[in-house]
């Protein structure tokens, strides 16, 4: 239990907020590269409480710019893109991709004033199908060479959902090992060679064991948590005999992403990121070892469950989820359909659009997540002293990093660590391009 001003010091992150000046110092997904495309590539996105533009210029570069035109405020998410920029219908001021006006067109002949009025613009960089852009002062961060962003693009897929509630609520339920037994819990296992593109519904790595049996028939799993230089590492130990232990290792990715496994040939790689304190997007990138992905199957299945252009669930809290009582009575936990991005949607979005962390209590599962706040809170302390925080790093510190490893699988008469260790390392040896970093 923890008190409301720690709660609000964790959670508020508009401008000048202690937690959003934290993650100002870090890159944030702000679009999907899928938004940009069509005859007119500009989105309107709101990330940390800040109304932003984002557009894709003449010559094809990528900008990230303030949304109210410094002249009288107008509205540049409605701009034309023309002559090198976007230029604002209301007087018709130009910016280029830098956010530097270039033209005044209804000033006298020869005004110097666009010289002297420049836009904010944000640093931008396309990763993995993911606009990624950063909004604090000074240089930015590298990016590690996770799997998600050294893969090649035939072997990444990206896509996005909306959650009506706080982006750290959002985060904290891919903490928890445990809920994956309650929460995804299906009563009934299917075929797993028709689970392509599904979270949880194939076999298990090494066993034909449907994860579906395993979630649903060793609901108290061991948790182990460990600090590592990018995060956290989380290992959910299920014993099923004497001679089989079902593992599943999942990362914590300071300081709002995490990496999991989906399946035996794809992790997921996924930020929960703020729109504003009551509201946030989940990226995702979808990371094969195998084959290239299908992308066109993994899209399909997702827009069956979200509206574009604004990526919002279909199953949402207006129509109850889905909730079903039959279903629930007889196929799932929740009652709330197949898919388990709604299952975590209800329990996060049910716990208020901020939760209010003072009547919660904490159990031994919960172990993540408090080691998780005791990490958030000491680097927005460190940000506040002007001192660095965690995964801050450098270009040359880039190339340290790799994975992080992701697995879920049965092991037999194994230690769990050695057991995942090798099984990573099988996975990257058979895989074209991950098998290409090892030998470098």
């Amino acid at each position: 239990m923890i008190s409301a001003e720690q709660n609000d010091l964790m959670t508020r992150v508009g401008p000048g907020t202690p937690a959003g000046d934290l993650l100002r110092r870090y890159w944030q997904p702000v679009a999907l590269e899928d938004e940009l495309a069509g005859p007119r590539p500009v989105r309107a996105v709101r990330v940390l409480g800040q109304d932003l533009v984002l557009f894709r210029d003449e010559q094809g570069r990528l900008a990230l710019i303030d949304r109210d035109c410094p002249h009288r405020g107008a509205d540049l998410a409605f701009g034309r893109l023309e002559d090198g920029g976007l230029r604002c219908p209301f007087h018709g001021w130009l910016f280029d991709a830098t956010g530097q006006c270039i033209d005044t067109p209804a000033e006298p002949e020869g005004s110097r004033l666009c010289t002297r009025i420049r836009q904010r613009a944000y640093p931008v960089q396309l990763r993995g199908g993911i606009v990624f852009g950063y909004l604090g002062e000074g240089e930015a961060p590298a990016f590690p060479e996770f799997d998600c962003f050294v893969a090649p693009d035939s072997h990444v897929f990206a896509f996005k959902g909306h959650f009506d509630c706080n982006w750290l609520q959002a985060l904290e339920v891919g903490m928890d090992p445990a809920h994956a037994s309650y929460l995804h819990r299906f009563f009934q296992d299917e075929d797993t060679s028709a689970s392509y593109g599904k979270q949880f519904r194939g076999p298990s790595a090494d066993s034909s064991m449907p994860i579906t049996q395993v979630l649903r028939e060793y609901g108290r799993p061991d948790i182990r948590v460990e600090n590592t230089d990018y995060g956290m590492r989380l290992t959910a130990l299920r014993h099923i005999s004497e001679d089989l232990t079902h593992v599943r290792v999942t990362n914590v990715v300071f300081p709002q992403a995490f990496v999991i496994p989906m399946s035996s040939e794809m992790t997921i790689s996924q930020w929960h990121v703020p729109i504003d304190d009551t509201s946030c997007y989940w990226y995702a990138i979808f990371t094969s070892f195998t084959g290239p992905v299908d992308k066109a199957q993994m899209r399909a299945q997702r827009l069956e469950l979200y509206e574009l252009p604004d990526y919002m669930p279909r199953r949402n809290r207006a129509n109850n989820y889905g909730y079903d009582v039959r279903e629930q009575a007889s196929e799932t936990y929740t009652g709330m359909g197949m898919d388990i991005n709604v299952h975590d949607q209800w329990a996060v979005e049910s716990q208020g659009r901020i939760q209010d962390r003072t009547r919660e209590h904490l159990g031994t599962t919960d172990k993540g997540i408090i080691a998780y706040r005791r990490m958030l809170v000491a680097a927005i302390e460190a940000t506040r002293a002007g001192q660095g925080a965690p995964m801050l790093i450098s270009r040359e510190q880039a190339s340290s990093f790799s994975g992080p490893p992701s697995i879920d699988g049965i092991g037999r008469k194994v230690d769990p660590d050695v057991y995942w260790r090798e099984a990573d390392l099988e996975r990257r040896r058979k895989s074209d391009w991950a098998s290409a970093r090892l030998a470098g």
